[in-house]
């Protein structure tokens, strides 16, 4: 038994790496989201750090027009950055899990 707890524990060390460095990962992977007529574009990470946004001048006319294009833009963008985020450290996660009775959690 105490072999066991011992390989289970060494198991989740290994999964803790292995979430870390796909955290490290997602910093690369980049999400690209533009408004429905181009207008406003921004670049976030899958671990949903802004890398850049790029506003027409247009917007730049209207400040109420360019605060509802960045909302709903950075929203979208967000949102598909999450769901990356949470299927690859899901994956990880469920990848390094030992098989403890009653913890299913990942399934």
């Amino acid at each position: 038994m105490f072999g066991d707890m011992m390989n289970m524990m060494g198991k989740l060390k290994e999964t803790q790496k292995k979430v870390e460095e796909t955290k490290k990962r997602l910093d690369t992977v980049l999400i690209d989201e533009s408004s429905n007529d181009g207008k406003l574009k921004v670049t976030l990470t899958a671990n949903r750090t802004i890398k850049s946004v790029t506003i027409d001048d247009e917007l730049l006319q209207d400040k109420e027009q360019l605060e509802d294009y960045l909302i709903l833009t950075l929203n979208k963008a967000i949102e598909k950055a999450s769901k990356i985020n949470e299927t690859e450290l899901a994956a990880v996660a469920k990848e390094g899990m030992p098989n403890i009775p009653g913890m299913d959690l990942f399934k």
